[in-house]
């Protein structure tokens, strides 16, 4: 038990937290399942708490029933995680933990219509110079660029998590019919406003930054301003959909 005590005084990077708190003992994972969702909550600094969660909707309805029963420094969900930080100078850890383990007791809420977010429009100029990608992953997965397209835009689709890099946006879950791993060689600069697909989601470069995703597109929506009270665009729990433009580069 000794080395499942250290997660509550030791910060990990996102994966290493993952892994280590899904290796903990089932007896561990029983005792902290008082609900009918499977979770781990953890210490993870002096400040923190990590909750682990399945899937990521249960982690967006939970941040925001976290969101609503305090004040908190930062609530952030992830793909399959929250992440609360409190006050530690004037909050009990204890007390903090107590909070969280009501909240968690009574279930998970379904998110309202006030509470998904909005969703925003997000035109797409598919393939071509604006998709340098696109041409070969529709070779690679046996379907035509306006096959992808078709695919690609069917649907709405939640804003999961943005990190890795300031504004990046993870967007999913893909159709079956459009998952491709990353690129094995990555570029150095991949421009803002890029389109990108990898594994199961979609990826948004709010800013020019390196990149190993497959760029299928571009959009010309402003997704970072520097000047705005929100500078990124985009914030986890928003839905995103895709509209293909009509001068959209397909060649």
């Amino acid at each position: 038990m000794e080395a499942q005590l250290r997660l509550r005084q030791e910060h990990f990077a996102y994966t290493e937290i993952c892994q280590a708190l899904r290796e903990l003992p089932a007896r561990f994972e029983k005792h902290l399942s008082t609900t009918r969702f499977w979770y781990v909550l953890t210490r993870s600094a002096d400040d923190q708490f990590f909750l682990s969660v399945n899937t990521t909707s249960d982690a967006q309805a939970l941040a925001v029933q976290i969101q609503k029963s305090g004040q908190w420094l930062d609530v952030v969900p992830g793909i399959d995680s929250v992440t609360v930080r409190f006050d530690a100078a004037h909050v009990s850890p204890d007390d903090v933990e107590d909070c969280l383990r009501g909240i968690i007791a009574c279930g998970i809420e379904a998110l309202s219509s006030a509470d998904t977010g909005q969703t925003i429009v997000v035109p797409v100029a598919y393939g071509g110079s604006n998709g340098p990608d696109l041409k070969l992953l529709c070779e690679t997965l046996g379907i035509s660029e306006s096959d992808f397209v078709a695919l690609h835009t069917a649907k709405d689709y939640p804003v999961e998590l943005v990190g890795f890099m300031p504004g990046f946006a993870f967007i999913g879950e893909l159709q079956p019919q459009l998952r491709v791993p990353r690129r094995s060689e990555p570029r150095q600069s991949v421009p803002a406003g890029s389109v990108a697909i990898a594994d199961s989601r979609t990826g948004l470069y709010a800013l020019s930054s390196p990149g190993g995703w497959n760029i299928v597109g571009k959009t010309p929506l402003r997704l970072f301003d520097p000047l705005a009270v929100e500078p990124f665009l985009l914030s986890p729990g928003m839905r995103v959909r895709f509209v293909p433009t009509q001068n959209g580069g397909q060649r």
